[in-house]
C-alpha cells in the first residue's frame, strides 16, 4: 500500500529558540505499526503532535490520506492517544468514553456499539463503572487507549502508549496494535525502547530532531551490521549516546 503520511521538510522551533525538529521528510505507509524510536528529548512527541495538527509547525507541511494535516476531514480518521492521563478522573470509565463517543458526534446508538467495542478491546469491560480515579496506573493509559480506539478511526498515533506498564500488559497491548493493523488500521507508536523497536514493521530513528534512519527492523540489522536495534542505533550516533 501506498504512503498514508507524508512529511516534507518539517521543522519546529519551540518558544521562538528551542528548535524541536529540523528538516524531516519522511513518508509513512499503510496498514502497518511504525515505530518512532529515541531518546527522551530526540523530538518523538513534537513529530507525534504535529502528525496530528496539535502543534503548529515552524516550516513545512504534512499530508494524511491526502489531506493537509489538521482538516476537518481528518478529525474523525486520525486518534491520538497523549503521555499524560487524557480522560477525567471523576468520572466512570463508561461516562467517559460515552462523553468523548458524543463529542465526535456519535449518536447514541453508535456511542453505546463504540463503547462496547473499545472496552472489549483493552480488557475494560468489568471496570465500565469504577471511577477512573480508582484505577490503577495501567488501567487509566487503557481507558485513554479506549477514547482513542473510539469511531474506528483510520490511523492511530500513540505516545509512549505502553511506559510504565508490566510485561504482561504490555505483550497485551502490542497483541492488540498488531491485531487493528491486521485490520488495515495506521498505527504511529512513539517509544525510547529499543525492545518495543522490535515489535514494529517499519522503524523512524530520531535523535536531536532529526531522522537518523528510516528502515525495516531487518533492514537496519543488516544496513549496521549489527545483531540488535539497541547496537544498531549505537552505531549510526557513533556510540556516544545510549537509548534513554
Amino acid at each position: 500500500m501506498g504512503p498514508v503520511i507524508k512529511v516534507k521538510n518539517l521543522s519546529v522551533t519551540l518558544g521562538g529558540k528551542v528548535e524541536a525538529l529540523r528538516d524531516v521528510s519522511v513518508e509513512l505507509s499503510a496498514g502497518k505499526i511504525v515505530g518512532i524510536i529515541g531518546p527522551s528529548g530526540a523530538g518523538k512527541t513534537t513529530l507525534i503532535r504535529c502528525l496530528v495538527g496539535r502543534l503548529r509547525m515552524t516550516s513545512g507541511s504534512i499530508t494524511i490520506f491526502g489531506q493537509e494535516v489538521g482538516s476537518p476531514a481528518l478529525r474523525r480518521q486520525v486518534s491520538y492517544m497523549t503521555q499524560e492521563l487524557s480522560v477525567y478522573p471523576d468520572l466512570s470509565v463508561q461516562e467517559n468514553l460515552t462523553y468523548f463517543a458524543s463529542m465526535r458526534g456519535q449518536s447514541k446508538k453508535q456511542a453505546r456499539a463504540a463503547v462496547a467495542d473499545a472496552l472489549d478491546a483493552v480488557e475494560l469491560a468489568d471496570k465500565a463503572h469504577s471511577l477512573v480515579a480508582d484505577l490503577s496506573g495501567g488501567q487509566k493509559q487503557r481507558v485513554s487507549l479506549a477514547v482513542a480506539l473510539l469511531g474506528s478511526p483510520k490511523l492511530l498515533a500513540l505516545d509512549e502508549p505502553t511506559v510504565g506498564l508490566d510485561p504482561v500488559l504490555r505483550e497485551k497491548l502490542w497483541t492488540l496494535f498488531a491485531r487493528l493493523a491486521r485490520q488495515g488500521v495506521s498505527l504511529v507508536v512513539s517509544s525510547h525502547s529499543m525492545l518495543e523497536a522490535e515489535r514494529c514493521e517499519d522503524l523512524v530513528l530520531i535523535r536531536d530532531g532529526e531522522i537518523i534512519a528510516h528502515e525495516t527492523p531487518a533492514a537496519l540489522l543488516k544496513k549496521t551490521g549489527t545483531t540488535s536495534l539497541e547496537q544498531s542505533f549505537l552505531k549510526l550516533v557513533g556510540g556516544s549516546h545510549e537509548p534513554a
